[in-house]
């Protein structure tokens, strides 16, 4: 069976913002049909990444203030002297040098596995954006 791929479309509302997938992704692995495999969730934007941690509320406000105090949006970047789309987003760069832009998940028994804490989150660095993508890769096991 080729692979299964699919798209998930998002809009962030914040500079910094950490976007729950897990619900969303699992609906769309579910309905696949596989049944053991391994899902690939990638991030195709240099300023916005994925990656698994615990959702809590006060811990994804203790990481958007940690993010923001790593690389401050206010500081002298040279990459912000020459913009590519007139944003200044040096910073938003920097910060997914600590991130992966993809994150890969065995799929068993119809869904993808966790740790028992772990959810799989959307990071967007250089937002407000009202179109961000999520490209779901699913390799099924023969």
């Amino acid at each position: 069976m080729p692979p299964l791929r699919h798209e998930l479309t998002l809009e962030t509302t914040a500079p910094i913002e950490i976007l729950d997938l897990t619900d969303a992704v699992r609906t769309w692995v579910q309905a696949s049909g596989v049944r053991d495999g391994l899902l690939t969730v990638l991030s195709p934007h240099t300023t916005a990444r994925i990656t698994l941690n615990e959702r809590d509320p006060a811990l994804q406000r203790d990481m958007v203030t940690f993010l923001e105090r790593v690389a401050s949006r206010d500081a002298h970047y040279e990459h912000n002297l020459h913009t590519v789309d007139d944003r200044a987003n040096a910073h938003a760069h920097l910060l997914g040098l600590f991130m992966p832009a993809s994150v890969s998940m065995p799929v068993v028994g119809g869904d993808f596995e966790l740790g028992g804490w772990q959810s799989l989150f959307f990071v967007e660095l250089d937002g407000p954006r009202r179109t961000r993508t999520v490209q779901l890769h699913l390799l099924v096991s023969a």
